[in-house]
């Protein structure tokens, strides 16, 4: 973990058993001030001491614990004297690992439930008596540890909530993470703050006040080269390194001829003279352009995106003298979606698992464990206009990933000019805020239609637009009908080579915000 991965002193490790809520376990811990980072579940105990966690928080997850094959924990973890939360899997591996029963239930316990509170204890300290809780689960604890108490019950669940008081262990059947648990953040409030004994600092303005420290400690008097591509992330980053180090910062603009349209302006309108930055911008498209010819594949497309950035930076600094140093926009999504130990590579990002092995600089990454909207909230604490902080997430491939197949001047031409209507129109409906990110794709098929009452063979091209918080999970955006009218007539009418526009309404998961 290098010095510019600012990590705060209290933090909680969220063990991640493959449930679709782990991202989101982390968040709402995050949102009680405290830091949590999720780690592979597999985690050994020396590997928590050194990290120095104050608690310990257990995902669901699909398997049952007695299965061949299931995840498991290091049983030493329970002995560390640092508190543990087990949720739902977590809960049953917690104490079938300690000497419980689990096994299958009578019957499954899925959606909304009521639980009674049958004990107190700091765990459910202010809660309601009885409240709605949201479970998912098949198995249950049939029989406790030794030292473990029930603390809450359903009609069906005989061990809700339970805990040994005395060593800190928890654990509940339900998800006290989603918002069908209205009370859940409240329980994860009361773990972290009077279970673990952790208090507030995780802020924002906290993190840029350590961010800055660490990105000092680690440049020192070295020269920083930033990957600026004009998007939120690294825009948010750029600003804060220069707010570390100043002169010592030069950014770079690549051209990679797979921009919005009008982009390269705005950039340059944005960044040339902020607050003394230096700013310098190459027009590399041509090269960008000639290494996609004839690649299809996303993965490939993705790692020849962040080869050429490396050596287009390489050579921006030939002229400027030797940069130690590269800071890149790397976030804590990109992270996950690259894959990790323990995790699946969901598709790998430029500046993650797509960048060559041998760099030529130290990678300084201040914002690598945020999410989005914690990305956001540091652009406005660091003074930064709204317009650009509450821009569209624009990945850093741009409209490569976006075109499915091969990428040509003429695809991109497609996709610019379709992504500038719809930009055009939803901002035209006062709906740019209400959105969380939207675009177009260009599928790699033709279909027969119908234009000037002739035939015609072209592309058709498709709108999405989702609403999410996190952009771990998004929901299709529920875009009015007579929008999504004039978006396809415009289209259809204005981009040459298109005379279908479809709308993705594919949610996150299964699906990912972009198409690659």
């Amino acid at each position: 973990m290098s010095a510019s991965q600012p990590i705060p002193q209290e933090r909680v490790l969220v063990l991640d058993y493959g449930a679709q809520y782990s991202q989101l376990i982390a968040r709402k811990v995050r949102e009680q001030g405290v830091y949590a980072e999720i780690v592979p579940g597999e985690i050994t105990a020396a590997e928590v001491r050194e990290r120095g966690a104050h608690g310990l928080i257990l995902s669901g997850g699909p398997a049952s614990v007695y299965e061949d094959g299931a995840p498991t924990c290091d049983p030493a973890l329970f002995d560390l004297g640092i508190p543990v939360l087990g949720i739902c899997y977590g809960l049953q591996l917690m104490a079938y690992r300690l000497g419980g029963d689990v096994r299958g239930g009578r019957s499954r316990e899925y959606g909304k439930a009521d639980v009674q509170w049958l004990d107190g204890s700091p765990l459910s300290a202010g809660l309601p008596a009885e409240m709605p809780v949201w479970m998912s689960h098949g198995d249950s604890v049939m029989q406790l540890p030794d030292g473990f108490r029930t603390l809450a019950v359903t009609e069906t669940c005989p061990a809700a909530a339970v805990g040994h008081v005395e060593r800190r262990l928890y654990g509940v059947q339900f998800h006290p993470e989603v918002t069908h648990t209205p009370s859940g953040p409240q329980l994860l409030g009361n773990f972290v703050h009077k279970v673990c004994g952790c208090g507030s600092d995780w802020s924002m303005g906290s993190f840029i006040d350590l961010a800055t420290q660490r990105i000092r400690e680690q440049v020192g008097g070295g020269r920083v080269l930033c990957a600026l591509s004009g998007g939120v992330d690294s825009a948010v980053m750029a600003a804060l390194v220069h707010r570390a180090v100043g002169a010592q910062l030069t950014c770079v603009f690549i051209d990679h001829g797979l921009l919005r349209a009008s982009e390269v302006d705005e950039v340059r309108e944005t960044f040339e003279g902020y607050a003394g930055m230096k700013l310098v911008c190459c027009d590399a498209s041509e090269r960008f352009l000639g290494k996609l010819a004839g690649v299809t594949d996303p993965e490939e497309k993705r790692r020849i995106i962040g080869r050429e950035f490396i050596e287009a930076f390489r050579e921006a600094q030939a002229g400027a003298g030797r940069f130690e140093f590269l800071a890149q926009g790397t976030i804590y999504p990109d992270v996950i979606e690259s894959g990790s130990r323990g995790a699946a590579t969901i598709k790998s990002h430029h500046n993650v698992g797509g960048l060559p092995a041998e760099l030529g600089f130290e990678l300084v990454e201040p914002l690598r464990w945020l999410f989005k909207d914690e990305v956001r909230r540091v652009g406005l604490e660091l003074g930064l206009p709204a317009s650009l902080v509450w821009r569209q997430p624009f990945p850093g491939p741009g409209l490569a990933v976006r075109i499915l197949g091969e990428v040509t001047p003429e695809r991109v031409r497609m996709v610019r000019e379709s992504d500038r209507i719809l930009r055009d129109e939803v901002a035209a409906a006062g709906l740019e805020r209400g959105i969380s990110q939207y675009f177009t794709v260009l599928a790699p098929v033709r279909s027969v239609g119908v234009m000037g009452d002739a035939r015609t063979y072209a592309h058709p091209i498709i709108v999405r637009a989702v609403v999410t918080d996190d952009f771990m999970t998004a929901s299709p955006a529920r875009l009015p009908h007579e929008l999504l009218e004039r978006i396809a007539t415009r289209v259809v009418n204005e981009v040459a080579g298109v005379n279908r526009c479809l709308y993705d309404y594919s949610s996150k998961p299964p699906a990912t915000i972009e198409w690659e």
